[in-house]
C-alpha cells in the first residue's frame, strides 16, 4: 500500500526557513506527480506546490520566489524560506496517480512562523 511520511516542520521565526520531506512507499504506479497542500486557520486547504514525473513546477502565487519544490522517485522536499506567519500550517504531501488522479495524502506536519 501507499504510504507517505512527513517530517521537517516545526517552529521558526518569520523570516526564517525550514525543509520539509516526504518518504514516499508502496508506489506501484508511474508516472506521477507529487505535491504539497496546506492547511492553513480560517483557511480551505490549498496546493502550495507540485512537481511532475518530468519535473514540471507550479506554485501558489503566495509561496512563489520562496518556496522550492523538488523530488527523486521515492522522496519529495519543500525547501521555505523567508517565512511568513501565514504560513503557519500542516503541511501535507500527496501522490497522485499519473493516469487515475487518484490522490494519496500522508498525514500531515505542523509548521508554525512566529512574528
Amino acid at each position: 500500500q501507499v504510504q507517505l511520511v512527513e517530517s521537517g516542520g516545526g517552529l521558526v521565526q518569520a523570516g526564517g526557513s525550514l525543509r520539509l520531506s516526504c518518504a514516499v512507499s508502496g508506489i506501484y504506479f508511474n508516472p506521477y506527480a507529487m505535491a504539497w497542500h496546506r492547511q492553513t486557520p480560517g483557511k480551505e486547504r490549498e496546493l502550495v506546490a507540485r512537481i511532475t514525473s518530468v519535473a514540471v513546477t507550479n506554485y501558489a502565487d503566495s509561496v512563489k520566489g520562496r518556496f522550492t519544490i523538488s523530488r527523486t522517485s521515492a522522496n519529495v522536499y519543500l525547501q521555505m524560506d523567508s517565512l511568513k506567519p501565514e504560513d503557519t500550517g500542516v503541511y501535507y504531501c500527496v501522490v497522485t496517480h499519473g493516469s487515475t488522479r487518484r490522490d494519496y495524502w500522508g498525514q500531515g506536519t505542523q509548521v508554525t512562523v512566529s512574528s
